[in-house]
């Protein structure tokens, strides 16, 4: 299986002289295609800085970002937003719809920005993947918490990119419904799958930050970070395997 974001040697400093803070020191990292990774660690480590630098967002001080098998290093702003457009998407905790819009048209949104029309069907498909096909024409009014997360969620899938990076996703959601929304991130995680229209669709690769032991069970691995370096892996894991390896990180910090 190859890879999908591979990061070698990645550092990223604030500040300068005395004052400089490595936000991230030296961390090599792969993130295989069709797998779904958690990342955690305790406030300051470093997690959001490396999805922001993984998912192209920012640039690191030194080491190199390779995503979808480019190498990031050398790319212009212009070819690295092209480069976030045609391969990655990104799902926040705030849901950023706009309420004037139905959710087919909010998905079709930032395609239209791009100037660039929506390949025929793409948009419904999206939606389909997430369960939402039949809400298209809904405004977020409309929809619950849940459902306008999903909208989020083919906003992002609809340009069928490699990785699917998620900052806390479900952080403004209740129990049930940030439920709602990991079983339908683990369907879509890897080819197949029991999300609807997954038979159509390209592998899905899945990198999310949280700080929930809960939301990091429904990952394949959770991989944590302490002072701006991966410290621990966990493989299939429990809530309960993850709650005691954070409790350990802050008692150890």
């Amino acid at each position: 299986m190859d890879d999908a974001v591979r990061l070698e040697s990645l550092t990223k400093t604030y500040g300068s002289g005395d004052s400089a803070v490595s936000a991230l020191r030296e961390t090599s990292l792969s993130f295989p295609r069709g797998s779904f990774t958690a990342i955690m660690g305790p406030s300051g480590s470093g997690k959001s800085t490396l999805l922001q630098c993984a998912a192209g967002l920012d640039r690191p001080t030194s080491g190199r970002v390779f995503i979808d098998g480019q190498d990031t290093s050398g790319l212009n702003e212009t070819r690295l937003t092209e480069l976030r457009r045609a391969s990655t998407g990104f799902i926040f905790q705030s849901f950023n719809l706009l309420p004037s819009l139905t959710a087919e048209q909010n998905v079709a949104l930032p395609m239209r920005l791009a100037g660039r029309r929506p390949p025929r069907g793409a948009v419904r498909q999206a939606l389909a993947q997430v369960g939402l096909d039949k809400k298209a024409g809904s405004r977020p009014s409309q929809l619950s918490g849940g459902q306008q997360q999903r909208v989020a969620i083919a906003r992002a899938l609809v340009s069928r990119p490699a990785v699917l990076f998620a900052d806390e996703p479900t952080g403004a959601l209740d129990l049930s419904t940030g439920r709602e929304l990991l079983v339908t991130l683990r369907a879509l995680a890897g080819p197949g799958g029991d999300a609807p229209g997954a038979e159509d669709r390209v592998t899905t690769t899945i990198v999310m930050v949280t700080h929930d032991p809960n939301v990091a069970a429904y990952a394949d691995r959770v991989l944590f970070l302490a002072d701006g370096s991966l410290v621990g892996e966990l493989l299939q894991p429990t809530a309960d395997d993850v709650a005691a390896r954070m409790t350990h990180l802050a008692v150890s910090s």
